[in-house]
């Protein structure tokens, strides 16, 4: 009922306004009943719509209301989203700077170990190669002793050969059989 009055209200009213403009332009009366009239209409807006009014504007408040409360809900997860994006940052640099601490250590170690590995290898082949030249050095004047022994038996033979005649071997080999009758006999031994 009261939505039915006030739409007949809102539907009559121009329709009283431009009637009573049109017969008295500015006369006083005419006057008085439009300011009547415009304070009827806004009383009877005011009565009839007030309680639809203050339903909006409560069900409006209620719902600005729940908004600025999920707003601020969002805001606060939203900024421990952000603590703890900053937190995870600050940490990854520290982390990044352990990892790369951690590397370089294991580089400089296998470094090391790399070059520890190497001198010592580079010490063996040393010694090896010492010891080879060694052998060689040893084997080489073994067979220069040889040749040479060989090539003084042969000057010698070649020697003795030229210089002792028949003569001097039959005098030699009687000297050699005295020498042996001559020595001692060995004794033998129960």
């Amino acid at each position: 009922m009261r939505a039915r009055l006030i739409t007949a209200t809102v539907l009559f009213a121009p329709a009283v306004a431009r009637a009573a403009e049109e017969g008295h332009g500015s006369d006083p009366m005419t006057l008085f009943w439009q300011g009547l009239n415009l304070l009827i209409l806004i009383g009877v807006i005011v009565y009839f719509g007030r309680g639809p009014i203050r339903a909006f504007m409560a069900d409006r408040r209620e719902n600005i209301e729940a908004g600025i409360a999920s707003a601020q809900h969002e805001l606060a997860t939203a900024e421990q989203r952000l603590a703890e994006c900053n937190r995870r940052v600050d940490s990854l640099g520290a982390e990044i700077e352990e990892i790369k601490r951690g590397v370089r250590a294991q580089a400089e170690s296998e470094r090391d170990r790399l070059i520890a590995d190497a001198r010592n290898a580079a010490e063996r082949i040393r010694r090896d190669a010492q010891l080879a030249v060694e052998q060689e050095d040893r084997r080489t004047r073994e067979d220069l002793r040889a040749e040479a022994a060989e090539m003084a038996v042969r000057l010698a033979a070649d020697l003795l050969k030229r210089q002792v005649g028949d003569a001097d071997r039959a005098r030699l080999v009687d000297e050699f059989v005295a020498s042996i009758e001559s020595a001692p006999q060995p004794t033998a031994r129960s």
